[in-house]
């Protein structure tokens, strides 16, 4: 860890915005501690379906946030994949979970896809892909520590991460974690 990385890191710990063990993740994520400094790690999930582990993930929130009004504020998701999967597939589950509370066209959905498709490779085990809110702008998304692209689309936006912390998502359970909420 270099002088600029560790002063960062203590002035996280420092405003008590992040734990020691928090600290610890963050730190080895450049993509956060550069645009989202003060952020501190608000919740986190595994995503299982039948039994099959699909990945784990954690939400890194602003000192102030609110679910209910997650679209307004710059926050991180993350997702450590435990199996492989192809970005089609990726691409194409995000749009139908998206549709479960959002209305959007056909030709709306293609250009998403088309850019999803843009932004998220092929996944294997191991894999880390980061979207980064970027309130009124779109998302930024990284992969195993590198930018890979934009979205520049808010609508887009607030649909992605609705899939996980939407009220009406398809995973209640998981958004109850990810926002630290007692069920």
């Amino acid at each position: 860890m270099n002088r600029r990385q560790l002063l960062a890191g203590s002035a996280v710990l420092a405003s008590g915005w992040a734990t020691p063990a928090a600290w610890a993740v963050l730190g080895t994520r450049p993509e956060l501690a550069g645009m989202l400094p003060e952020h501190r790690l608000l919740g986190s999930a595994r995503l299982s379906v039948y039994g099959f582990k699909v990945y784990d993930s954690r939400l890194w929130v602003p000192p102030v946030f609110s679910g209910d009004s997650f679209a307004s504020h710059p926050f991180a998701l993350e997702l450590d994949y435990l199996r492989e999967f192809k970005n089609a597939a990726i691409a194409d589950r995000s749009l139908a979970e998206m549709r479960r509370f959002g209305t959007f066209t056909d030709e709306q959905a293609n250009v998403w896809r088309e850019a999803m498709l843009r932004v998220i490779p092929n996944v294997k085990k191991g894999d880390r892909i980061i979207g980064v809110n970027r309130p009124g702008e779109g998302v930024t998304f990284w992969v195993n520590g590198q930018r890979s692209g934009d979205v520049p689309d808010a609508e887009f936006a607030r649909l992605f991460f609705g899939i996980w912390l939407s009220p009406k998502t398809s995973q209640p359970k998981m958004r109850a974690a990810l926002l630290a909420v007692a069920s």
